[in-house]
């Protein structure tokens, strides 16, 4: 048998499960992998509720994944989120805390030190509860904290801490901060480049009594011993995982990858269905991010969101366009972003336009012709353009009119061409 940690060590014969669940089958190392990933996602099915079912599927292959994460390079992070309280969120971080890899669960960090000295002595799953109030952008010290498992996220990731000497006096010391981590909170305010790196699960409240209770008197040891076999499958691939780069969907690249690429490692070493479910997983994740853009749920940051609309404005043909005109084109086409009524509370100007283009893409105006006006040329956009994946020849049409429409020009060519006529 392969060398374990002694908190995963297991007996010659297994402790039964008190309520059996699937069968593992298989010779040695605790079973074949896509039975006990089977098993991990049957044994959440008693106890959880969902939104989705496809949600099992990714408790049960992040819990597994826990075991190799050094063998994974990355480890997503998991949220546990819902909208009401009392929806099972912490009946979770109980069961990941039975089978995940050397957890440690925690009501409350008290400090990015504690945390990293605690990683110091041995690798650890942290199981943070409370994440609505433990992580809140209120909180004193959260920026540090949160800088910490952003760090943890990725192999190698350190945060320096001063430890004592035998002089009296202080060094620093690089500790590690690789982990994984499950937070469970309702709606905790996480900050986007913490979300980029972040798996989510919905559940929801169990008002149709469909789930188990969690009677850890009774459930304990199955709970304990299904950890045990998963660790000690684990063990037996992690030179596969380590080695073995599967392709997932076109289109899952660059951050979403990272996230979802560690998943995938573990589903093609368990074989079965999993390799089909994490790829299934990865396009769900990616048309709700889309549909959540198109929606305009999800608010662009002003220099990104200008960028897109320079290209939604910009006329054919046109290489050059003064700053006035750019300007008044972007309040006409998008009022609510850089009209008066704007957020900001009054109109685009060309001097915050000006800023927005050069801090974030190092673009700045010209004056072609002498005498004439300053402006922004075409051939300055199109690096950023295209980096950002806005193809020149698909521009997207006016906006719709509105049911009433005001009094006034219809269309962005219609505007500029009351105005040339009047000039």
């Amino acid at each position: 048998m392969s060398a374990v940690d002694d908190a995963w060590v297991v007996e010659s014969q297994p402790v039964q499960p008190v309520q059996p669940g699937k069968p593992v089958t298989g010779e040695g190392g605790g079973g074949s992998g896509w039975t006990i990933l089977d098993e991990v996602r049957a044994w959440f099915d008693r106890f959880i509720c969902t939104l989705e079912e496809a949600d099992l599927d990714l408790l049960a292959l992040w819990a597994v994944h826990t075991h190799v994460c050094v063998e994974t390079y990355t480890t997503p992070r998991l949220q546990l989120d819902s909208p009401v309280p009392g929806s099972g969120k912490t009946t979770v971080l109980e069961h990941l805390e039975r089978v995940c890899m050397h957890p440690v669960q925690m009501a409350s960090l008290a400090s990015p030190a504690l945390l990293t000295r605690m990683l110091d002595s041995g690798m650890r799953t942290i199981l943070i509860d409370e994440a609505d109030r433990t992580l809140s952008p209120d909180k004193e010290g959260v920026g540090e904290l949160i800088a910490v498992l952003n760090s943890g996220y990725k192999r190698g990731g350190t945060r320096p801490v001063l430890v004592p000497t035998k002089e009296s006096g202080w060094i620093t010391k690089e500790m590690p901060t690789f982990a994984p981590v499950a937070f469970a909170g309702n709606d905790p305010k996480i900050p986007d480049d913490t979300k980029s790196r972040t798996l989510r699960v919905l559940l929801m409240p169990d008002t149709h009594g469909e789930a188990e209770d969690s009677d850890w008197e009774t459930y304990d040891d199955a709970a304990r011993d299904l950890g045990r076999r998963v660790a000690l499958w684990a063990e037996g691939v992690k030179d596969e995982i380590r080695t073995n780069r599967p392709v997932l969907p076109e289109g899952i690249r660059g951050r979403n990858r990272e996230r979802w690429a560690p998943l995938k490692r573990v589903a093609v070493a368990a074989g079965g269905r999993w390799p089909m479910v994490v790829d299934e997983l990865a396009l769900r994740e990616a048309r709700e991010i889309a549909a959540e853009h198109e929606d305009g749920i999800v608010q662009q940051r002003p220099s990104v969101a200008v960028l897109r609309h320079i290209h939604e404005v910009w006329p054919d043909g046109e290489t050059f366009l003064p700053t006035e005109d750019l300007v008044e084109r972007l309040r006409w086409h998008n009022p609510e972003a850089w009209g008066a009524d704007s957020s900001k509370g009054k109109p685009l100007t060309a001097q915050a336009l000006g800023r927005m283009l050069s801090r974030n893409y190092k673009i700045t105006s010209c004056r072609p012709v002498q005498p004439g006006p300053r402006g922004y040329s075409r051939s300055s956009l199109e690096p950023a353009f295209h980096r950002f994946g806005l193809d020149p020849s698909k521009k997207p049409a006016d906006p719709v009119e509105p049911a009433e429409p005001a009094e006034g020009p219809s269309s962005l060519n219609d505007f500029f061409a009351a105005k040339e006529a009047t000039a």
